[in-house]
């Protein structure tokens, strides 16, 4: 294997893909989960190899996954094939205890920089960083000893204090050494931060990264807005950072570190989103805007949908920070035009669930911004519900169900008014198309569309209906007049129907009997035609 000559063109490298195939599909039979440890085979292959039982096997398989990574740096499909295997070879929870008691995993986790894995210094290879760091995190922290922890992260505290030292100097803090360096760095710690699954593991995490760390973390955020490069690698370890997943955000009650969590989120979200919108005359607009923006709006939707901030706080206290996170989130949102916005699936899913959030958490803060906020806002909600991705589309039917339920419950019932439901009875007189609008689409969709999430397009049906039982009343005579003469009674039969047994309230069981009646009205519809 270290012919290294030989390895310059993939035809070269047939031998090693065969040997991963190979050890890929020894693996799923004869280690781990699903291992026969008592099979035959191990019978003949001590007999002529001194392979006596699963332990050795797994050894050579390290073995030669180490070598590979050392040895052929610059055969990325070699690379990558050999970190899969790696990878799932740690995945599985009995073949990841039997690897940490090899000599190979410990040497691997206490020799993983680029000085003993040359991989890591290649550019086609940035990808793998962050695989290859969450599976020796996923191995690190199954014996999750702080003295194991702080050894395996003195590399990268070493990186930090030699990119500290050049933040002053803007010219050599953009060099292409420290570039490639931050590039680097971020793809690893965001493998790290994937690996922890647990409340001890995270704690490590974050009691060593801050505060200590967050400074160069915003610094490089100002000093590379235009390379996205450098700027994409760390919002994506940031949004794996805030992100709660298994619960391992739940800080004890008397810590603040939620807090402190989304006090780093509201000011990495405001130092990206302002530069970014000063941003002119780019190429790619999506590489080098729309990408970023997508993991804003990511990042601040996982802070707000952790569970791990009480944000009434920061209004109690006049703390600016989730406030200004907004604003700057929404004025990202409004900066994008809406043909963009729905041209990109991912921009476009980021933007959504996060106005889903919003909408139902923080709708106070949505209704209370300017008319062309708003307008935009419920623009884009209604441009969303006729996209053909249903996640989209059941992410702004959600949506407007919580503006159009805030609006009956504080204003129609209502009995005291507010800054933010006189600001939104204000939007709605200045555009009083937008939920007649709404309500028209949502009818064509369920009526005269295949849609296999009419469940959740009913939910707002009958918040909107409510909201404006006129609006509906000469909604349904428009549908009614668009049919055949002798089909509209039976038609006018069927709308009858629909609110049959249903009162003005948005309770759940009378949601419920409202989705019932639309699924047989839609049904009756449509054999009708």
């Amino acid at each position: 294997g270290f012919h290294t000559g030989r390895y310059a063109t993939r035809s070269r490298q047939r031998l090693d893909k065969a040997i991963l195939s190979f050890f890929q599909n020894f693996r799923r039979v004869y280690v781990g989960e699903q291992a026969i440890h008592s099979s035959k085979v191990y019978g003949p292959l001590k007999e002529h190899v001194g392979i006596q039982d699963h332990v050795t096997a797994l050894d050579i398989i390290v073995n030669k996954i180490a070598t590979n990574l050392r040895v052929f740096p610059q055969c990325e499909e070699l690379i990558d094939l050999t970190l899969t295997l790696f990878q799932d070879l740690a995945a599985g929870y009995m073949s990841g205890k039997l690897l940490i008691k090899l000599n190979a995993i410990n040497y691997l986790l206490s020799h993983h920089t680029q000085d003993h894995f040359p991989f890591l210094t290649e550019a086609d290879n940035t990808r793998h960083r962050t695989t290859f760091y969450a599976t020796l995190g996923r191995l690190l922290f199954m014996d999750d000893t702080p003295g194991k922890f702080k050894a395996f992260v003195t590399p990268f505290q070493q990186v930090f204090l030699a990119m500290e030292a050049h933040a002053d100097d803007m010219a050599r803090f953009r060099s292409e050494q420290v570039r490639d360096t931050l590039i680097g760095l971020f793809r690893d710690l965001r493998g790290l931060t994937m690996a922890t699954n647990s409340r001890r593991n995270y704690a490590m995490l974050f009691d060593w990264l801050y505060p200590d760390r967050m400074p160069l973390v915003r610094r490089t955020l100002e000093a590379y807005t235009d390379t996205p490069a450098v700027t994409t690698p760390l919002l994506k370890f940031f949004a794996e950072f805030v992100l709660n997943k298994t619960q391992r955000l739940a800080f004890e009650a008397s810590s603040p570190n939620g807090i402190k969590l989304f006090w780093e989120t509201s000011k990495i979200i405001v130092a990206h989103g302002t530069r970014v919108l000063q941003l002119q005359g780019v190429q790619d607009v999506y590489t080098q805007k729309y990408k970023g923006m997508a993991l804003c709006f990511t990042i601040l939707l996982r802070g707000l949908a952790g569970n791990y901030v009480n944000f009434g706080v920061f209004e109690l206290y006049g703390d600016p920070s989730l406030n200004d996170a907004l604003d700057v989130t929404l004025r990202l949102s409004l900066s994008i035009p809406l043909n963009h916005l729905m041209s990109y699936q991912k921009l476009a899913r980021s933007y959504f669930q996060l106005l889903e959030v919003l909408a139902h958490n923080h709708t106070a803060f949505l209704v209370a911004r300017d008319a062309a906020t708003f307008r935009h806002i419920g623009t884009s909600l209604e441009t969303g519900m006729k996209s053909l991705d249903v996640t989209i589309s059941s992410q702004c039917a959600a949506a407007v169900d919580s503006l159009a339920g805030f609006y009956f419950n504080n204003v129609v019932n209502g009995e005291t008014q507010t800054p933010a439901t006189q600001a939104f009875v204000s939007h709605v007189r200045e555009n009083p198309t937008i939920f007649p609008s709404i309500l028209k689409t949502l009818f064509e969709i369920v009526l005269f569309e295949d849609c296999s999430n009419q469940w959740s397009l009913s939910r707002p049906i009958l918040s909107l209906i409510l909201v404006n039982e006129q609006v509906y009343a000469d909604l349904k005579m428009q549908i009614i007049a668009s049919q055949p003469g002798d089909r509209q009674p039976r038609l006018a039969s069927c709308f009858e129907k629909l609110m049959d047994k249903i009162s003005r309230t948005l309770e759940p069981k009378n949601r419920d009997k409202f989705t019932q009646n639309l699924t047989i009205f839609r049904h009756d519809f449509r054999a009708k035609k």
